[in-house]
């Protein structure tokens, strides 16, 4: 299952990347996003009505038993993630990834013909190695998976299968030359009473963040729901309003993944709204319909909010904004554990202390509410 998660990721992320580079050469692409985002609209209403819930339909198998992953979401949420990179929709790629990955790992647990805890460990498993293998941090994959897709409460029996899987599918992503982008933390204050309390300032700042954008997310796709009856409209919609503001806007900065923009965060001073804008833009995108993920935007705001966190609280730049890049997730995602984890292997030990005290402090002040709830639109 880790191999074929492995080389099921290898190949998206190379799709991926051809894809935002070729739109960046033809921005006019960006403009059929509307069209884009009805088609895809038409695919999962007709053909996709038992997959349309992405994270929530492998949410629900992992916690509840004889329910299933169809193997329809795999291709599926690859063409639906494609088609919004390639015209220029704010998305992320985990979703994606983790979707293929659960997918694929359903079809083995066929002809095993295995028991129902058994196929709880085989789905966290393969979290594990999707999220592993797609951020190329297979350590805070299997973490995770286990405290995602076990409820927060840890099962022995999947810990051995998770770290190995995680380990195995990053092996082979890098195998097929995978490259993942590396971020530097230049300057690192010392540990004293003072600079932890800066960072619980910090932590307090990236929880309010993540709270706005969970409950934003759970506002705006309500909205869409309840005005827009017929679903392929709502990516149509969420696809115009998108286009619009690009063109009006004259900046790609906001669409994509943003990685040029993430790495800028870690040594440049970049505009104090950056956060908010790339916000605004992925609630819109994703909350109108359109497939991908929400982790690499959450990256995105926390660590351009951190860089804009510069002018209030005395702290390097670079380590705000990888703090910021793994809080703000933290309190969106409620696996604080994972994203201390994601934290050391990203940016060292050295930035860990820094990180945690701000993971800890964003998963407690952003509320209940998650993007990896069940019961989230």
């Amino acid at each position: 299952m880790a191999i074929l998660v492995g080389l099921a990721s290898a190949v998206f992320l190379y799709s991926l990347h051809w894809a935002t580079q070729y739109r960046q050469h033809h921005l006019w692409l960006v403009g059929l996003l509307p069209i884009g985002g009805f088609l895809v609209g038409l695919l999962y209403h007709y053909y996709g009505k038992n997959i349309g819930g992405g994270n929530k339909v492998w949410l629900n198998a992992s916690q509840q038993p004889g329910q299933t992953v169809p193997f329809k979401m795999a291709p599926f949420v690859y063409l639906g993630t494609m088609i919004s990179h390639f015209l220029g929709a704010s998305a992320g790629r985990e979703g994606t990834a983790l979707q293929m990955a659960t997918a694929i790992s359903y079809q083995l647990a066929k002809p095993l013909k295995i028991s129902a805890s058994e196929k709880k460990i085989l789905l966290t498993a393969a979290i594990a190695a999707g999220f592993g293998s797609v951020f190329g941090t297979p350590y805070a994959g299997a973490v995770f998976a286990l405290e995602i897709a076990l409820v927060g409460r840890f099962r022995y029996k999947a810990f051995f299968p998770a770290f190995l899987s995680g380990m195995f599918a990053h092996i082979i992503c890098t195998l097929f030359g995978v490259e993942h982008t590396n971020y530097t933390v230049v300057v690192l204050p010392p540990i004293t009473f003072l600079t932890l309390m800066y960072c619980v300032i910090a932590g307090l700042a990236f929880g309010l963040c993540a709270w706005l954008f969970c409950k934003n997310m759970l506002w705006l796709s309500g909205i869409f729901t309840s005005t827009i009856k017929y679903a392929p409209l709502r990516p149509f919609i969420g696809g115009v309003l998108i286009a619009s503001a690009v063109f009006l806007m004259d900046s790609t900065t906001y669409i994509g993944l943003g990685i040029p923009t993430i790495s800028a965060s870690f040594g440049q001073p970049l505009p104090t709204y950056t956060f908010a804008l790339k916000m605004v833009f992925t609630i819109v995108t994703l909350s109108a319909g359109f497939k991908g993920g929400e982790v690499t935007p959450l990256f995105f705001i926390g660590a351009t909010l951190g860089n804009a966190l510069v002018c209030f609280i005395p702290l390097p730049m670079g380590i705000l904004a990888a703090m910021g890049f793994v809080a703000v997730f933290a309190g969106a995602s409620k696996a604080p554990l994972a994203c201390i984890v994601l934290g050391v292997e990203m940016f060292g030990f050295s930035s860990g202390c820094f990180i945690a005290l701000a993971s800890v402090i964003s998963y407690f002040v952003s509320g209940s509410s998650g993007i990896y709830k069940v019961n989230n639109a």
